[in-house]
């Protein structure tokens, strides 16, 4: 079963490290321990464009399952991704599609993984039904394998009726620490509880007899998830438009699988910086240890088409109490993946070789990240590898074309020689300010840019004194980027955030 709770199954991975015993189980079995801040090499984490991620860990690895974000006729298939690292993802195509459903025919959303008794079971939502005259709703698929095929387990939708008002979409299920099994799901503004049978592929009934069980929280809307830490059960949800810059996050906390579930906080949503409509997500717990992430699907802020969703993930933390902290959507990457995902490229030839983002010699070639900082701090590694001039960082950009000067925007750079230099340019340059560095032939700096406001200073390896500290409020903000002037170089550890 996906492991979500750090109950049973987390005390029993406690004692086997305590016992020194993890060193004895086989890489099929032991699950990585990572411990990032964010996704260290870079959100959105896979290529192309998906929404609703659920994760689970099966026999060693994470996988993640999302809805293929496509028009809604094109939504017939679901692919799923798979990492022992959470940074390099192997892509699993068409693990279900609508040719093995005969009664789905598209809108195929929120997959919702679980193993059981060696059997993977993967449920899902098909045909967007508005009625209960209409075919479609939740259905179950079973596999001998985590990336399938995976098949039709009952030749019909397992729920496919409005029960409580609740439109069957976007269902969870969770195991707990007992062997039960529910499943939480609902569109339309309510959210149902059902039991699961042990099969997995009927409902139970509750003590009272009744099959459906109405939990809505306060403004909820859709994507119900449920997770259990210490004790608690944690029911979280997705509140907003699906399109709109207003998706969002929201939790509640109960000593019942069942409820009553009140609304604590909103614990993630758009940063205007950053990216929009962030939602509809599922959170994994590192086995033996509190460590938690958030996975969940956001909208590049330069985007407009609803469809256009891209997969991320960041470090969930709680308070003592057992409630949760507040999520911040970091901007890093470190390209230990091998690919620049999210990085557009203006000129000049681009790769990722050796955890590195590199570009060839070129007069002005720069590529921006999808931000739009007013306020932070931008650092990044930088080396200079041949040439008469220099590379840097470029920040408050708008406007970017091919071209040395073709942005509008600022730019802090180092030369082979161990000149820094900072700028303004507007289809020209224009000089701000420049010092003097001391240098290694291809050696690397830590570079650093830290704008609030009209002050912008600019710090190269010394991160407390900087070489360039100017007052210029020519612009207030714009997106983020690395870029050379008539040399090659590369670029890595890539972090920006708000200024504080």
């Amino acid at each position: 079963m996906p492991v979500r709770s750090t109950g049973f199954v987390a005390k029993c991975w406690a004692a086997l490290l305590s016992g020194g015993l993890l060193a004895m189980l086989s890489p099929s079995t032991a699950v990585a321990l990572p411990e990032y801040s964010t996704a260290e090499a870079g959100n959105p984490f896979v290529d192309g464009w998906y929404a609703d991620p659920d994760i689970a860990i099966y026999d060693g690895k994470y996988w993640v399952f999302p809805t293929a974000s496509k028009p809604y006729a094109e939504q017939t298939h679901l692919d799923a991704f798979s990492s022992t690292d959470l940074i390099h993802w192997t892509k699993h195509s068409n693990v279900l599609t609508t040719a093995d459903i005969t009664w789905a025919k598209y809108a195929v959303w929120a997959p919702a993984p679980v193993e059981r008794d060696g059997k993977y079971y993967l449920y899902f939502a098909a045909n967007d039904i508005q009625n209960n005259s209409q075919l479609g709703g939740i259905g179950v698929a079973v596999a001998d394998r985590p990336e399938g095929p995976y098949k039709d387990a009952l030749g019909k939708p397992l729920i496919s009726q409005f029960h409580n008002g609740a439109q069957p979409i976007d269902q969870d299920v969770f195991i707990d620490d007992d062997g039960q099994a529910y499943m939480y799901y609902g569109g339309w503004h309510h959210n149902n509880v059902v039991k699961l049978n042990p099969d997995m592929t009927s409902l139970g009934t509750f003590d009272d007899g009744s099959t459906y069980k109405e939990i809505t929280p306060e403004n909820y809307v859709e994507g119900s998830y449920m997770f259990k830490r210490n004790g608690k059960y944690y029911l979280m949800w997705s509140e907003g438009g699906w399109t709109g810059p207003d998706y969002s996050v929201s939790y509640a906390m109960s000593d019942s699988p069942t409820g009553p579930f009140q609304k604590i906080d909103k614990v993630l949503a758009q940063d205007p910086a950053v990216a929009k409509g962030s939602g509809h997500n599922s959170v994994v717990n590192v086995p033996g240890t509190d460590t938690w992430y958030i996975f969940y699907h956001r909208r590049p802020l330069s985007e407009t088409d609803g469809n256009h969703r891209q997969l991320a993930y960041d470090r969930m933390y709680f308070n003592p109490d057992g409630t949760i902290r507040r999520i911040a959507m970091q901007v890093k990457d470190n390209f230990a993946d091998g690919n620049a995902l999210g990085w557009k490229t203006y000129g000049g030839t681009w790769s990722v070789a050796g955890g590195r983002y590199r570009v060839g010699r070129d007069l002005g070639a720069k590529s921006l990240l999808d931000t739009n900082f007013a306020d932070f701090t931008y650092d990044a590694d930088v080396t200079v590898n041949s040439g008469a001039g220099d590379a840097g960082l470029t920040f408050r950009v708008t406007k970017p074309s091919v071209g040395p000067d073709s942005y509008s925007g600022y730019y802090a750079g180092i030369s082979p020689s161990g000149k820094v230099v900072l700028g303004r340019a507007n289809g020209s340059w224009t000089e701000l300010g420049t010092a003097r560095t001391s240098v290694a032939p291809g050696s690397t700096h830590r570079m650093r840019v830290t704008a609030v406001g009209s002050s912008i200073k600019v710090f190269v390896d010394d991160m407390k004194t900087p070489k360039i500290s100017v007052s210029d409020g020519t612009y207030a903000s714009g997106a983020n980027g690395v870029r050379v002037f008539n040399t090659a170089a590369s670029f890595d550890n890539v972090a920006i955030g708000t200024a504080r």
